[in-house]
């Protein structure tokens, strides 16, 4: 079975947890095996990542940046690839994020992310509380990430 791990800052309101949920539902449904991990909880133990064959990240729009709990991880990443890039590169990534009013952390999102792998769909983006539109496109993406690794 193929694992998938969804990684995502969420706090307060819980916004991202709720994308986050919706979009590993859907590669569930596609038949992945999924790892929630929200790291505004703990930082991610980057040599974990290995394990996964795919990855999706969420993050709140912080004055037009990502979490840095998320900027966190990718410098821990590029450091272990460095050391040893087994298992660190070329997965297939899915984006989502969530703002209130701004959505300029697109921008950031994508060029720090990018590196992962090939973006798989398009970011589901959501000002403010997500409706049951942005969960559907969640659980969409969820899906296709997971048919992407067949």
């Amino acid at each position: 079975m193929k694992r998938i791990l969804v990684l995502y800052h969420s706090q307060q309101n819980g916004n991202l947890e709720k994308m986050a949920q919706s979009l590993a539902e859907g590669a569930v449904d596609a038949g992945a095996e999924v790892t929630l991990f929200n790291a505004n909880d703990a930082r991610f133990p980057i040599n974990d990542y290995r394990q996964y064959d795919a990855i999706a990240v969420g993050s709140p729009d912080y004055f037009s940046y990502i979490a840095g709990t998320l900027k966190t991880f990718i410098d821990d990443w590029y450091l272990a690839k460095n050391s040893d890039p087994t298992g660190m590169t070329r997965k297939p990534l899915a984006l989502f994020m969530a703002y209130d009013r701004s959505g300029r952390a697109r921008q950031p999102l994508e060029m720090l992310f990018s590196r992962l792998g090939l973006q798989v769909g398009s970011i589901v983006e959501c000002d403010g509380n997500p409706n049951k539109m942005v969960l559907y496109a969640c659980r969409d993406l969820g899906r296709k990430l997971a048919k992407s690794l067949l």
